[in-house]
């Protein structure tokens, strides 16, 4: 299969600090990886120049068919080919679910008020919160406003969407609520790329596993790279996240 995502040799620096120092790596349509590894270890960074939130310093990224960093870049349609989800929900808290879905929807796909209310419909129903339209987000649980930031991702039918660390905030019981949507959307073919902790979460649902130590892709593999790890530090990361 040919790669939706294509990173290849990229370096990143903030300052004197190297972040990257030469990753790259290939992810399939409908392909779901876990990118795992300690703080510090460049895997955040890596997603968010995927979705050029930062701009690398040398080699390639091409996503979706974009190529990052070239000058003719449409980066408002890269914006809805890729979707990406953060810790913090980032809802508008003087919106309503409903409208926190519909505003981009409007503005950026110039919908009909009708599309873009049958579009927030649909989605609220694929993350399970359909009965919170009208609700702002300080009426929801952390969970569920997390749920809710999925939504507005899917609302913009994105090719590929990238999760940043997503149920880091969370408690044990609300984690499970937002995997158990992500692990829903993996098994319609979504293509995904998660930076996550949840190690057992990553062994269950993710297709390839990237490992990342130091600013570089150290190991990668399928879900048993996990309980059959190749090197030491690997060994060592998850002895402790297990």
């Amino acid at each position: 299969m040919s790669a939706i995502v294509k990173v290849q040799n990229i370096h990143k620096q903030f300052g004197d600090n190297e972040v990257l120092k030469g990753v790259s790596f290939e992810i399939s349509k409908g392909e779901v990886v876990a990118i795992i590894g300690q703080s510090g270890s460049g895997k955040s960074t890596a997603l968010r120049c995927i979705d050029h939130l930062e701009t690398i310093n040398s080699g390639t990224i091409s996503v979706c068919g974009h190529e990052l960093g070239s000058a003719s870049i449409d980066l408002r349609q890269l914006r809805q080919d890729v979707g990406i989800v953060f810790q913090s929900y980032n809802l508008f808290p003087h919106l309503t679910v409903k409208q926190n879905i519909t505003l981009a929807l409007k503005h950026v796909k110039k919908l009909s008020k009708k599309a873009c209310a049958d579009k927030a419909d649909q989605v609220l129903q694929k993350v399970g919160l359909s009965e919170k339209a009208d609700s702002y987000p300080e009426q929801l649980s952390g969970g569920q406003q997390q749920r809710v930031a999925i939504a507005r991702s899917l609302a913009m039918e994105p090719q590929v969407m990238l999760f940043d660390e997503v149920t880091s905030a969370l408690d044990p019981q609300l984690t499970s609520e937002v995997l158990k949507v992500i692990e829903d959307l993996a098994a319609g073919g979504m293509t995904m790329i998660l930076v996550t902790h949840e190690m057992s979460f990553a062994r269950r649902v993710a297709d390839k596993i990237i490992y990342m130590h130091q600013g570089l892709v150290w190991e990668t593999g399928g879900p048993d790279i996990l309980t059959h790890p190749q090197t030491r530090e690997l060994q060592d990361f998850v002895g402790i996240g297990l």
